[in-house]
């Protein structure tokens, strides 16, 4: 097995600010004495450090993680999705409506066959089915949709790893 080694601290950011960065990713509820107590400072200082972060975008925002489950959506569809050459103002309708329907949580461009990577939540698979024809292949540009439905989740997180590895 290859040995791992963690690399210096990103750039900006020191010891207290990486811990800060991950007892927040695991828990954004925490006050801003609760961090302090945890990183041993006390509670202005964390709390500047926190704005200082968040200035400079190590933070973009904090929300809730909701379970999709509880509400409904059963099914994590990745769909790939071939496109068309389209022209500047086609690609801007595109990521504007893909951007306007919320059951496709995350979408990243891709190299390969496909051009397109959607991660989408859905009920059940007739729902899924009718939103490929009604929503997905009404999107400009395209022109096929290849689906993969998942069976069961093993991991999934939010949590960014704060220090890249080396592998030798």
């Amino acid at each position: 097995m290859a040995r791992i080694k963690d690399t210096s601290m990103p750039s900006g950011l020191d010891a207290i600010d990486v811990k800060i960065l991950e007892l927040l990713q695991k828990d954004a509820s925490l006050s801003t004495g609760e961090l302090a107590e945890r990183v041993g400072l006390s509670q202005s200082p964390c709390w500047r450090r926190i704005q200082r972060m968040r200035e400079e975008g190590y933070i973009k925002g904090i929300v809730a993680l909701v379970d999709p489950e509880r509400l409904g959506f059963k099914m994590q569809i990745f769909a790939q999705v071939k496109m068309t050459t389209l022209t500047e103002d086609e690609r801007a309708d595109f990521y504007r409506q893909i951007n306007s329907v919320p059951e496709i949580q995350d979408c990243w461009t891709v190299f390969g066959e496909m051009d397109i990577m959607m991660k989408i939540l859905a009920p059940d698979v007739t729902w899924y089915q009718d939103f490929i024809f009604s929503v997905l292949l009404k999107l400009p540009g395209v022109v096929d949709v290849r689906s993969i439905v998942t069976l069961g989740s093993q991991k999934s997180t939010m949590a960014v790893p704060l220090v890249a590895r080396q592998f030798r």
